[in-house]
């Protein structure tokens, strides 16, 4: 998949902070399911207006003392995993 691929929660789709799960979800009419921590880092760069790059941009630039390829992989294993369960969509 292209990082210049800009992701977007699909319709019907919230992703959001639950306490009482103490993680990051995303919320659908289905269900819900539970991010873990790397996922949700993620999840809240997912805005509508951020490429792939630029999410890993951030969150390198967060994390100065990890390693940037590693970062990328992790960013582009959760898109492709998001995209084939049908939570985000691409412009």
């Amino acid at each position: 998949m292209s990082r210049e691929r800009i992701p977007q929660w699909r319709p019907g789709y919230r992703f959001q902070w639950e306490p009482a799960q103490d993680a990051f979800v995303l919320l659908y009419p289905e269900g819900m399911v539970r991010l873990n921590e790397s996922a949700g880092m993620i999840g809240e760069l997912i805005d509508g207006k951020r490429s792939i790059e630029a999410i890993v941009v951030a969150l390198a630039a967060e994390f100065t003392d990890a390693d940037a390829d590693e970062i990328g992989a992790d960013v582009d294993g959760f898109m492709q995993v998001a995209h084939e369960k049908h939570w985000l969509r691409f412009d």
